[in-house]
């Protein structure tokens, strides 16, 4: 999938989105291909979110329940945690499974663990999408705002495309902002 490829028609809105998540997803694809495991970890600043070892081997995402003021910048390795926990949530939504709790969703590690973590994950996405006809995606979603029932499945998959649109973006930009450090800095 790329940029030049054309468009679905309008008038079928499961396309659309689809189209908008296969391009979106061909962007993140350009990364996974090129990112080193060390990317994971590096810290691009001194106030910074990341996954750390726990005793028991796995490993542990920073958090705050309120956003701190400033907001942390992100590693990839946290990045690509949070994709797994909202992408997973939102897969159990899809499938009308109750959804996992945060604590639940582990991350694997650095490198070929966490690329074959996030392309399973997009996988079952998409075989969730799959099953969907046209009354799922006109049905209510209470995710990600679980408080309005005005949002709908279609909104819900269109908020995903949006929330992997902006990660692989940041997963982009420090990959590319690591890679051209001096290399004292990485």
């Amino acid at each position: 999938m790329n940029a030049s490829s054309p468009p679905p028609s309008p008038a079928a809105p499961a396309d659309l989105l689809r189209w908008q998540f296969d391009l979106t997803w061909s962007l993140f694809e350009y990364h996974m291909e090129r990112i080193e495991p060390d990317d994971f970890l590096w810290e691009p600043a001194a106030n910074c979110w990341t996954v750390r070892r726990s005793a028991d081997g796995t490993w542990t995402p920073d958090w705050a329940d309120t956003e701190p003021d400033p907001v942390p910048v992100p590693t990839i390795g946290w990045l690509s945690w949070h994709m797994g926990w909202w992408w997973s949530v939102a897969t159990d939504h899809a499938r009308g499974r109750t959804p996992r709790g945060r604590h639940s969703v582990i991350w694997p590690g650095a490198g070929a663990p966490a690329v074959e973590w996030l392309r399973g994950l997009r996988t079952e996405w998409l075989t969730a999408l799959d099953g969907l006809t046209a009354t799922d995606l006109a049905s209510p979603a209470r995710f990600p705002q679980q408080d309005d029932a005005q949002y709908t499945v279609a909104h819900m998959i269109a908020w995903v495309n949006a929330e992997l649109m902006k990660n692989v973006a940041e997963i982009g930009q420090l990959r590319l902002q690591r890679a051209a450090a001096p290399p004292t800095a990485r």
